[in-house]
C-alpha cells in the first residue's frame, strides 16, 4: 500500500486532490464521505481539506464527539448527583458546560464544590483519598479513552479506596455505524474511520462494511495528507464499485488492534444496551460495569434513574450526529446557540460539529 511520506508535502497534496477530482467526474452523483472521529471533524476544517475537494465531495460529520452523544438525561443524573451534600462529581472539562434538559449544567455547581473538573483520569485516586464522602466520576469515552479510565478503577481497587465510584457512559463505535447503515434514509456513501478508536479496535473491527449492504470504510490518521490520501482511497473504491475497509494508517493501527488495552476494557466492563443521542437505544453498544464490580458502580450505589434522552426545542444537534443536518441548517446556529451559550453538545465539546464549523468554517 502507498503511504505518504511527507504529510507537509504541498505537491503531494495536490497530485491527491487532481486525482480525487478526475475519479469523482465517473460517478454518477455526489459523494457524501462521513467522518466519524470528532478529531478528524476539526483537523479536515481546520486545514482546509474541503477547499482541495471538488464541489461534488461533501464531509459530513457523524457520531464521533463522546459529549455530543451522550443523552441530556445523563446530564440530568449528574446534576442531582452533585446536589447532594456528600457527593463529589469529577468530569472531563467539555462535560462542565453541557446543558441538561432544563438548561442548567454542571459548569453552575462548580463554583460551590460539588464538582471537580480533572484532565486525566491518574488524578482520581489522589482526589479519591483526599476526602472521606464518595467521588464520583463521570465515565464519557469512546474505545479510545475506556482503557485509561478501566486502568485506574482497576488500581482503586487494589488500592482498597472505598469511595470512588464509576458512572458509566461508555460507547463503541462499530454498532453506531451498523445503526447508520439500517437506516433506511441514510445518505451516506462511504466512512472516513477514526484513527485513534482503530488503534484500539483494529482494522477487522469494520469487517461489516465489507458485507452485503456495506459501504467503503478508510482508517485515516489526522495529519492533513493522511486525511486526503484516506479520502482518495474512499473515492477509488467508489470508482470502482467495491465496498472495503482500508487502512490508511498503518503506522498506528493494525489488524487486530491493541489487545492488552482491550483486555484490561474487558476485565472491568462488559457490553450493555446504552442510548445515544440522536441514534436511540442501540443493543449492546455500551460499556458497563460487569455485576462482580458493583461496589463502584455509581448507578447501583446512588439509585440513579434510567437515563432519557431529550433535545432542546429547535436544537439540530441530534440530527447532525446522524449526517442528516449540517450546523447552518440550524436556527440556533451561531446566534443563541454559541460556545459561551451553547444550546446542545455539538456545540459546547471541543470535537463537536457545530464548534468546529463556527470556529473554522464548513459545508453545507
Amino acid at each position: 500500500m502507498f503511504l505518504p511520506p511527507d504529510s507537509s508535502d504541498p505537491s503531494l497534496a495536490r497530485s491527491m486532490a487532481g486525482e480525487i477530482g478526475d475519479l469523482v467526474k465517473s460517478l454518477a452523483g455526489p459523494v457524501k464521505i462521513m467522518e466519524v472521529c470528532g478529531t478528524h471533524t476539526v483537523a479536515l476544517r481546520k486545514h482546509g481539506i474541503h477547499s482541495l475537494l471538488p464541489e461534488t465531495v461533501r464531509l459530513i460529520s457523524g457520531p464521533g464527539c463522546p459529549v455530543c452523544v451522550t443523552p441530556a438525561g445523563y446530564i440530568d443524573n449528574a446534576l442531582e448527583l452533585a446536589r447532594r451534600e456528600d457527593v463529589l462529581i469529577a468530569t472531563f472539562g467539555d462535560m462542565l458546560k453541557v446543558p441538561g434538559s432544563d438548561g442548567r449544567s454542571l459548569a453552575s455547581l462548580q463554583g460551590k464544590g460539588r464538582v471537580r473538573m480533572v484532565y486525566s483520569p491518574s488524578e482520581l485516586l489522589a482526589l479519591a483519598r483526599s476526602r472521606k464522602g464518595p467521588v464520583v466520576f463521570l465515565g464519557i469515552g469512546f474505545e479510545t479513552t475506556i482503557p485509561t479510565v478501566a486502568s485506574v478503577f482497576l488500581e482503586s481497587m487494589e488500592m482498597g479506596l472505598a469511595n470512588l465510584f464509576l458512572y458509566t457512559a461508555f460507547k463503541t463505535v462499530p454498532l453506531a455505524l451498523k445503526t447508520l447503515l439500517q437506516d433506511p434514509s441514510r445518505d451516506i456513501d462511504a466512512f472516513l474511520l477514526p484513527g485513534h478508536v482503530s488503534v484500539v479496535i483494529g482494522r477487522k473491527a469494520y469487517g461489516f462494511l465489507e458485507e452485503p449492504g456495506g459501504i467503503p470504510g478508510v482508517i485515516a490518521g489526522f495529519e492533513p495528507v493522511d486525511m486526503l490520501y484516506a479520502i482518495l482511497l474512499i473515492v477509488r473504491q467508489l470508482a470502482s464499485g467495491r465496498s472495503a475497509v482500508e487502512n490508511a494508517y498503518p503506522r498506528a493501527v493494525r489488524e487486530e488492534g491493541n489487545g492488552k488495552a482491550r483486555a484490561v476494557i474487558h476485565r472491568l466492563l462488559q457490553p450493555v444496551d446504552d442510548l445515544w443521542r440522536g441514534l436511540g437505544r442501540i443493543p449492546q453498544s455500551g460499556m458497563g460495569l460487569k455485576e462482580s464490580f458493583r461496589q463502584i458502580d455509581a448507578a447501583s450505589r446512588f439509585g440513579i434513574p434510567e437515563v432519557r434522552d431529550y433535545e432542546p426545542p429547535g436544537c439540530l444537534c441530534g440530527k447532525v450526529i446522524q449526517g442528516k443536518a449540517v450546523p447552518a441548517d440550524c436556527a440556533l446556529f451561531g446566534q443563541r446557540c454559541t460556545p459561551d451559550t451553547p444550546v446542545g453538545p455539538c456545540m459546547v465539546s471541543s470535537e463537536g460539529t457545530c464548534a468546529a464549523h463556527l470556529r473554522y468554517g464548513g459545508t453545507g
